[in-house]
This record gives structure tokens, C-alpha cells and sequence, in this order.
């Protein structure tokens, strides 16, 4: 008799995972759920071959993109920053599966490893489908490197390694890239993958497909500090002295001039290209070709703290702890 198939965890399913906003505030998976059999057959063998077969619709970038411009620039700037973001991401978290105590925190951090290089990929690759050389992406790469990376990558990045790297910290570097790498910049992607939807559908997809991993990535997290907190009370301190440590951090680095350069360039095509974006609205009862840049980034920066008080809340590090 065959065995009735899996059915597939509503976070891994194109049709019903829940949006970043809600998935990374509500949603609860332990390294048990998510180790590696879990994400051989429902990662890599139905999220991702469903992207691959086609049955997940891709319907390309729009004109409005693939023609030099604004928008291009927009998405340039964005994919670029987002390559290198989890690429360092990537290699960070050699250091989790180098610390990890056991076989299911070892084999969810080994996959995790593998979805952020994945990320990296399909960030760079989609400027291959908006017009761009190799040779052009080379050097777009290379200028983010030194410009906006620097500037708010490296410094992160150097960060995390003093805790992962230097000190060993396994808990604590769980916390750092939960709370303070994808606790803040997965609602940026939240806004991205609504924002390109009605001018780079195939944007909006790879953004899906990524903020669908990074909801597991932050559930997940948030689980093994959690535990961590719930068999050792003593160590709290010591977390909430970290996620001080990187709150002062990211105050200091310029993230909001970035969003607001690239924020400006989406602007500016916006007016260009209206015809593509019609009476779309980016949430309930806003239209996008009605926002403005402010009002995007607001919304940006509300539902990062948001998700981070949820997230701390969740981990036994906030003032009211579930």
C-alpha cells in the first residue's frame, strides 16, 4: 500500500503562506519541525520544484522595468544590496552550524545556510531578466560593495562575527541575525514584494519565494532563544545587553538615507510609468501610484519595530513577555 503524501506546512505553500508581516509575528516552528528531512521534502521538494515546473506563475518583468530608467535603477539598487545581504548572511551562519548542540539545530541552520546563498542567487540572476550584462551586474555588485554595503552591511556584519566568530556564542548569534538582521530587514522586503507586483511581477516572486524562508528563518529563531531563555532565566541580561548593543548599532548606520535613495528612484519612475500600476493598491484602501516616499518608508520602519516587539516578546525579551 503507498503511503499517503505529506501534506504540505501552510509556510511552504505558494498559495496559503501567510505574508511576512504576519507569518514572522504569529507564526511558531521549532528546529524539530524544520530540520533536514522537513526541508527536503517540503523546501526543495514542493516549494521549490513548483517555482522550477512552472506551476507557479511568472509572468516577467513589465517594459517599465526592462528599459533603462528610474525603475531600473530602483530595482538595481534594491537586488544588488539584497545579494550581498545574503551572501554575508551565508557565511555567517557557518558559524551556527560550526556551534550548534544538536542534530536538528545543526541540520535547520545548514538549510538556512543554504536558502540565504539560494537568495543571493535569484537577487543577482533576476537582473540577467531586466536587461542587464554580466559584465554590467559585476559592476553594480562591486559599487554596492563599497558604497551602501559598507556602509551598513559591513558594520553589521562585523558585529554578528564578534559574536558567532570570536566569542563562540551560539544563542546569541541566533538572536543577533533574528532580531537585528531579518527581524529588520524582512519587512523591508515585505513592502518590496507589494510595491513590484504590478511593474516586475517576476521581482515580486523572487521576493515571495525569499520572504516565504525568511518567515521559517524567524520562527525558528525565535523558538531556540526562547527555550534557551526558558532552561537558563539567568541569561537574559546578557541577551537583552545584546539586542541593546545592536539597537545602538543600527542607529548609528544610514540605513534611511539607502531606502531613501532608493525609494526616490522608485518615486520617479512611478510618474513615468503609471498606465503599468492603475488602481493597484499596495494595502487596503491605498492606492501605490498615491503614496509617496515618506509615507512608503514609514510604513517600513513600523512594521520592522512591530515585528521585532512580536519577535522579543515571543524570545522572553521584552517587558511582557508571552
Amino acid at each position: 500500500m503507498t503511503p499517503a503524501a505529506t501534506p504540505t506546512p501552510v509556510e511552504a505553500d505558494w498559495d496559503r503562506a501567510p505574508s511576512v508581516l504576519e507569518g514572522a509575528r504569529t507564526l511558531e516552528l521549532t528546529t524539530e519541525d524544520c530540520n533536514l528531512p522537513y526541508w527536503l521534502r517540503h523546501v526543495a521538494g514542493t516549494m521549490l520544484r513548483r517555482l522550477s515546473d512552472g506551476s507557479v506563475p511568472d509572468e516577467g518583468p513589465t517594459a517599465a522595468v526592462r528599459e533603462p530608467g528610474p525603475l531600473r535603477n530602483a530595482l538595481v539598487d534594491e537586488f544588488t544590496f539584497r545579494h550581498l545581504a545574503e551572501e554575508k548572511a551565508a557565511r555567517a551562519l557557518s558559524f551556527l552550524v560550526f556551534h550548534a548542540s544538536g542534530t536538528d539545530d545543526l541540520e535547520f541552520f545548514a538549510t538556512q545556510l543554504i536558502d540565504e546563498a539560494r537568495h543571493a542567487r535569484v537577487f543577482r540572476e533576476h537582473l540577467l531578466r531586466v536587461g542587464l550584462s554580466a559584465a554590467q551586474i559585476e559592476a553594480e555588485v562591486a559599487r554596492t560593495s563599497s558604497t551602501t554595503a559598507a556602509a551598513v552591511l559591513d558594520p553589521l556584519e562585523e558585529f554578528g562575527l564578534q559574536v558567532l566568530r570570536d566569542q563562540g556564542d551560539f544563542h546569541g548569534g541566533v538572536l543577533v541575525l533574528t532580531v537585528l538582521v531579518e527581524g529588520v530587514l524582512a519587512p523591508a522586503a515585505e513592502l518590496s514584494e507589494r510595491k513590484w507586483r504590478p511593474l516586475d511581477p517576476s521581482a515580486a516572486l523572487v521576493e515571495r519565494g525569499a520572504n516565504m524562508d525568511e518567515i521559517r528563518h524567524l520562527a525558528v529563531g525565535s523558538s531556540v532563544v526562547r527555550r534557551y531563555l526558558t532552561e537558563h532565566p539567568e541569561q537574559r541580561p546578557r541577551l537583552l545587553d545584546l539586542v541593546a548593543e545592536g539597537r545602538r548599532l543600527w542607529e548609528k548606520l544610514p540605513m534611511e538615507e539607502v531606502l531613501f535613495r532608493r525609494e526616490s528612484f522608485f518615486q520617479e519612475g512611478l510618474a513615468q510609468h503609471a498606465e503599468f500600476i492603475g488602481d493597484y493598491e499596495i494595502w487596503p484602501g491605498r492606492r501605490l501610484i498615491d503614496t509617496g516616499i515618506e509615507e512608503r518608508m514609514e510604513a517600513a520602519g513600523r512594521w520592522s519595530q512591530e515585528t521585532q516587539e512580536a519577535r522579543l516578546a515571543y524570545m522572553l525579551l521584552s517587558d511582557s513577555p508571552r
